[in-house]
């Protein structure tokens, strides 16, 4: 297994596990996320500085959203410190209890054994049913 991959691994353990001090560890300082336009609660766009992308993301996302990220495939990009990983969003809005299920993929850049970047592509469309 490629480092990539392996820390991709390590990400949605953390994520899985709500480990915010595990997700900041793996994240470098100057990490940029990106997520889908349209996802709900304004969290789409770019996002810079792990803080931003754990506090302005994963957090708001978490507080209305009981949903899984479940990872099914690790793509690693050959000749490169990238994977793409393909998935699935699972669960359900907090308010309402209607069921979020949405494919993703995530490109994801790795450096030093940290996560230097993250690009998110979603079918946002599936998010706002459940609203």
């Amino acid at each position: 297994m490629n480092t990539a991959t392996h820390i991709a691994r390590r990400f949605y353990q953390a994520l899985s596990g709500r480990n915010g001090q595990a997700l900041f560890d793996l994240l470098t300082d100057d990490f940029e996320g990106r997520v889908s336009d349209g996802m709900p609660d304004g969290v789409g766009g770019a996002h810079h500085g792990r803080v931003a992308m754990i506090s302005n993301v994963w957090g708001r996302i978490d507080a209305g959203y009981d949903v899984d990220v479940e990872p099914t495939e690790f793509l690693a990009v050959e000749g490169t410190d990238r994977v793409v990983v393909l998935g699935r969003y699972r669960g359900s809005a907090r308010h309402t209890d209607t069921a979020v299920d949405a494919a993703f993929a995530h490109v994801i850049a790795v450096r030093n054994g940290q996560i230097t970047a993250l690009h998110q592509i979603t079918d946002t469309v599936r998010w706002h049913i459940c609203r």
